[in-house]
């Protein structure tokens, strides 16, 4: 079994490779030099779709047989005439039986029907008609979370900073804002259930109607399927973070809180990743091995992974450049080899 970490960065991706022991890592890299790496899943067929963006040239789709050798598609989203809005970069890809969706800035959904190929514009999200009234976080208009409920694929939820989370019954075709629950950043006057900046969007496997939510304004937890979320940060030191993941085994949660939206740095720079074993009930702060004086890195939203085997290994990329990971579900921490760009996004996969 082999275990392959693509960490995306602004100047392009860097891929980690170890055995299931994750003792021992090999780097390649960089791949796709220069360009920002912002997004990466693996299509039904078993190839890996990559997403890559440019200030100059645009944004790209790739795939791969390996995470190695990449080829660009033939026909990476574009937005059909008449848009008032932007297509910026591609900040996250998840793919359900042969699709793959992916969520863009400026906010907005495109999906493939053959593993990541060809691509199309998904009208129903910006068809919502509080459109014209989102606006954008600190990080820009971004639809940067997508979920696939994983016993019926109909259904798909997005979060989209900084207007909150939307969820569709039809596979995207309409959707209805799921954000009861939740304080808001700035109330609209005519749209009252938008306005809320969450940053990170989980679900549990087996039970979908479980989701979290880490939010600008908390760390928050929904028994319905979003119909309505509750405060769950006992034992954060602040509610305020970007990332969020559970692995799939233990249902083990974890998150990486910042001192606050004013200063986001690791509190007392120390940085720690906190973990859930009750369900977002009570959190421990995790550091053993992880740097505690002068720590003043930032872990991004999508710069989290967990690759679900047992013990789950854990890695977050941060802003300074430095990989760390826990092969053992967060107890202890170490290093990966080097130093890289800004880090936007890291990804975990398994093989046999």
């Amino acid at each position: 079994m082999k275990v392959s970490v693509l960490v995306g960065t602004v100047k392009g991706g860097f891929l980690f490779r170890s055995d299931e022991n994750r003792k021992k890592w090999t780097v390649e890299g960089p791949l796709f030099k220069g360009w920002k790496v912002t997004a990466a899943t693996r299509a039904s067929d078993g190839k890996y779709v990559a997403a890559t963006a440019n200030f100059v040239y645009g944004l790209a789709i790739h795939r791969s047989p390996d995470l190695v050798e990449w080829t660009q598609v033939p026909c990476s989203p574009e937005l059909p005439e008449g848009q008032d809005f932007k297509l910026n970069e591609v900040w996250t890809m998840t793919a359900a039986d042969n699709r793959v969706y992916a969520g863009v800035d400026e906010a907005a959904m495109f999906e493939s029907e053959d593993q990541g190929e060809h691509w199309s514009f998904a009208p129903g999200l910006t068809n919502h008609p509080s459109r014209d009234k989102w606006f954008p976080g600190f990080g820009g208009l971004c639809a940067h979370s997508l979920l696939v409920d994983p016993k019926n694929h109909d259904r798909l939820w997005c979060g989209i900073s900084a207007v909150g989370v939307f969820r569709s019954e039809d596979r995207g075709e309409s959707w209805s804002c799921k954000n009861e629950g939740i304080p808001m950043i700035i109330e609209d006057q005519e749209h009252k259930d938008i306005g809320f900046c969450v940053h990170a969007i989980a679900q549990d496997p087996d039970d979908p109607q479980l989701m979290y939510r880490q939010d600008h304004k908390g760390m928050f937890r929904s028994k319905n399927g979003g119909d309505l979320w509750e405060k769950n940060e006992e034992g954060l030191p602040s509610g305020f973070g970007f990332p969020l993941a559970q692995d799939h085994t233990t249902k083990a949660l974890f998150a990486v809180p910042l001192q606050s939206d004013e200063y986001r740095m690791p509190i007392d720079g120390a940085l720690k990743v906190y973990r859930s074993q009750d369900g977002g009930d009570s959190w421990q702060g995790m550091s053993k091995g992880l740097p505690q004086e002068h720590a003043y890195m930032g872990v991004l939203r999508k710069a989290m992974a967990v690759d679900h085997l047992d013990p789950c290994g854990v890695f977050i990329g941060t802003t300074a450049g430095t990989v760390h990971y826990s092969a053992d579900g967060g107890d202890t921490w170490g290093d990966l080899p080097g130093v890289f760009p800004r880090i936007l996004t890291v990804q975990a996969f398994v093989e046999d």
